[in-house]
Order: structure tokens, then sequence, then C-alpha cells
């Protein structure tokens, strides 16, 4: 293989938080390859191919993105967020060992839309919390509650992506209602939606108050643990477990 192929992550959605790592790559690629609304963020030049795709796809954009860096191109995969959280790169590498190939491959960090909203929101995630992708496609929700509960359980921050789908509304509803089972009323819920771009828009509830409606394809839904609470207008997590 001649060519090489990186897959980078181009940030929660300003142009400001893709890191100079990944212009970089992007000025060496002579293709781009991803999900249609990703592709569309990297400014057309001269010499630069596009190949935007529908999504549930990934595997199909990772074998093209071996072929074409087995021809000679300089590929790079495009993902929103960081590739390696529920993104691309995964996709790659299951590609990869379906053939057997052995790519020159790089993949680059990007700020994922969870440590995005984080920030808006102060420091919701600053002890021990985790990620759980809501969406059902590629897992039956019987795992989704399973992880969900012992998450809880665990009283770990959680982050959720892909939280409510128009084709799927009822499983987010069905989520809320597990969350006020395991950790009560009172937990403090965090709705950031499309952070850092034009349509950002932030709520802070309790459990109580949180509807399935407040969240769309385009949020990061974070739940605190049982020590988050609200300093003036931001939201955090003690370091200290057990801190009251």
């Amino acid at each position: 293989m001649t060519g090489w192929i990186t897959v980078a992550g181009l940030g929660p959605g300003a142009e400001a938080m893709v890191t100079p790592e990944v212009g970089a790559a992007l000025d060496q690629a002579t293709d781009i390859v991803g999900y249609i609304p990703y592709v569309a963020r990297v400014a057309a030049r001269e010499g630069l191919v596009m190949h935007p795709s529908d999504n549930r796809v990934e595997l199909d954009r990772a074998r093209l993105a071996l072929d074409l860096a087995a021809s000679g191109r300089r590929v790079v995969i495009v993902s929103s967020g960081d590739p390696g959280v529920f993104a691309m790169a995964s996709a790659l590498f299951e590609a990869v060992e379906a053939a057997g190939a052995d790519p020159d491959i790089r993949i680059l960090p990007g700020i994922t839309a969870m440590l995005a909203a984080a920030a808006r929101a102060g420091a919701p995630l600053g002890h021990d919390f985790c990620a759980i992708n809501l969406s059902d496609n590629l897992k039956p929700f019987a795992l989704i509650e399973h992880r969900l509960r012992h998450a809880a359980r665990g009283d770990f921050a959680m982050a959720f992506y892909n939280p409510r789908s128009a084709s799927r509304p009822e499983g987010f509803a069905r989520v809320l209602e597990i969350l006020r089972e395991e950790c009560g009323p009172d937990r403090l819920i965090i709705f950031a939606r499309a952070v850092s771009t034009p349509d950002e828009a932030l709520r802070v509830v309790t459990l109580a108050e949180a509807r399935p409606e407040m969240a769309d394809m385009r949020t990061v839904v974070i739940v605190g643990n049982a020590a988050t609470r609200r300093v003036g207008r931001w939201v955090y997590a003690p370091r200290s477990a057990g801190a009251t």
C-alpha cells in the first residue's frame, strides 16, 4: 500500500475546535471520506475529491478508504467529535481485520461532544463517568438498559450520545424512566444541543423535570452523580468520592 489513511475528528462543530494536527492532515489529503454533513464541513480545493455517503454505511466507507489508499491516495476519513468515540475508527479497523490488510493508518483525536458539552455546563464529569450510546441500531435495547442500570447503581455520571431519533422516540422516554427509578427525581441532568454552533442550547433540569422532547440527535445528555450540584449557573461534580 503506497497511500495512507487518517481518521480525523472534526470536533463538535466550531472551526476553532478542529485541532492543528487534523487541519494539517486535511491539507495533505487527496480524498475525504465520510458521512454527508461531516464531509460538507471540509473546505473544497483543487485536487481534493469528496466521497460523502449516507448514515449506516460505515463499513462501506471504510472499505472505500482502504481501496483508495491501496491505489496510492491520501485518504482522510472524517468524523464529528473524536473518531474513536462511537465513530469511524472502529469501523475502519473492522474492515482492516476482515480484509487482512496492513495499511498506513493514523487516528487523530478530536474534541468529542461530551467534553464540549461538559465544558459549557461547568465540570459535571469531574469525577468518575461513563459514556453510553443510546442508539439501538447496533445493539439491543435490553443491553442499553442493562448498562444504564449498572452505571446508575455505580453512581457514575453518565454522558449519552444519540439519545432520541425520529424513528425511535420511545427509547429515550424509557431511559428517563429507568434513571428516575435508579437515581430518584432530584438528580441533575444536562441537555446540551449543538454545542459550539450557532444553534447551541444548554438546559439543566432535574430528572423529575426532564422530558423526552428535550433531546434529539444533536443533543448530548449528561446525568450527574449523587454529589453533582449547582454553583451559580454552573454544574459540577466534586472530585472526592462521598463528598457532601
